[in-house]
């Protein structure tokens, strides 16, 4: 199976594969340019979710990594930590009241929410392993200065 295709971005911070400036040009005029940022709240979190999901999108645009198509992606992902934090403490109780069959469901139930949870971080950058892969390009740093030339002064330059 293939590699998804990387940004040229992405490829050029790496510094990994040697593209000529006709095949860097070709790959970013057919780049999909998305600078959609008028982020709106889902209109179906509860108002505690709604200041959360305000907190973690703040922070995902800082980072450049959010746009108005990640929106559902972020409501879902709270949902599911809810469910998985109300299967959780549920759980809990089944355990220190020794309900076996509770228990077993409950289990089931918490581990569906962890998963669904754990999908939507990772297409949002939000467990480790997917920041790991994230590479946010830099600008390229400004040139070194040249002791030399500082010292004598540039013979080309005009006067």
């Amino acid at each position: 199976m293939a590699r998804p295709r990387q940004p040229i971005e992405v490829i050029e911070a790496r510094g990994k594969k040697h593209l000529t400036k006709a095949e860097i040009e070709e790959r970013k005029n057919s780049e999909l340019k998305v600078d959609l940022k008028n982020i709106e709240i889902p209109n179906y979190l509860s108002s505690k979710l709604k200041k959360e999901f305000e907190d973690i999108a703040s922070k995902l645009l800082q980072v450049g990594i959010m746009t108005e198509l990640d929106e559902d992606t972020l409501g879902r992902y709270l949902l599911a930590k809810e469910k998985y934090l109300k299967y959780t403490k549920l759980l809990n109780k089944a355990i220190r009241e020794n309900d076996i069959v509770a228990m077993e469901r409950l289990t089931s139930m918490q581990d569906k929410a962890f998963k669904q949870c754990r999908a939507c971080a990772n297409d949002l950058g939000l467990t480790i392993a997917s920041r790991c892969k994230l590479i946010v390009p830099k600008s390229p740093d400004p040139p070194k200065k040249n002791k030399f030339l500082e010292k004598f002064g540039d013979s080309n330059a005009e006067n």
